[in-house]
């Protein structure tokens, strides 16, 4: 097996650029190594959430395969075309297996709730600003096309790892006496009367 990487420090960006897989020169502020490098950005963030999910979890065999793939449309983008996408129709089943055991959703979804769950959100957001360079580059309409249904799987997966914990909603502006902060007080007041020990002064 030859070696991928033999020497780290290259200085051959110094000059804001750089090289495609088939020896192209670019600009580092290219569109095609912006779309690249947010993928990357992208990976990086699913291995922080991979550190937070529990062992042999669903969440984390999924998470651990999208890394490889997220490399695959990095490839991709770095051989204009040359390597394999990955394949989507595995993320639409992981989004309806995820959604069958979920509540259902009867108001916006804000992120947070568990570190995991906030995690997964940043996850979803930065997939979609890949989506959109990829959109924008449009020489990568596949690769677009699994980002959108990746951007899915990331909603379901928060609102998965949110199962027991609570999952903050929208409720409107917060201006007092407003849509937020009644439903903050029903919200808390029914966690009450459920006899919920969890509830804290700054619930309120």
């Amino acid at each position: 097996m030859k070696h991928r990487i033999s020497t780290v420090t290259t200085r051959t960006g110094d000059s804001g650029t750089t090289r495609l897989a088939d020896g192209t020169k670019v600009a580092k502020t290219d569109s095609r190594i912006i779309a690249l490098g947010t993928v990357d950005e992208l990976n990086s963030f699913v291995g922080l959430l991979v550190t937070e999910l529990e062992d042999a979890s669903t969440p984390k065999s999924l998470c651990v395969c999208i890394q490889q793939e997220l490399f695959d449309l990095g490839a991709n983008l770095a051989t204009a075309g040359a390597t394999p996408l990955p394949a989507l129709d595995h993320l639409d089943t992981a989004v309806a297996e995820m959604n069958a055991k979920l509540p259902p959703l009867k108001e916006f979804v804000l992120p947070g709730g568990s570190r995991a769950a906030a995690l997964a959100h940043v996850c979803r957001t930065v997939c979609r600003r890949a989506e959109r360079l990829l959109w924008e580059l449009g020489a990568c309409t596949d690769g677009a096309r699994y980002l959108n249904r990746l951007s899915d799987v990331f909603f379901v997966m928060a609102r998965t790892l949110n199962a027991g914990h609570h999952e903050p909603q929208w409720h409107g502006s917060q201006r007092p006496g407003g849509k937020a902060e009644n439903a903050g007080k029903a919200e808390v007041a029914g966690k009450t009367e459920g006899g919920n020990s969890n509830v804290k002064a700054t619930d309120v």
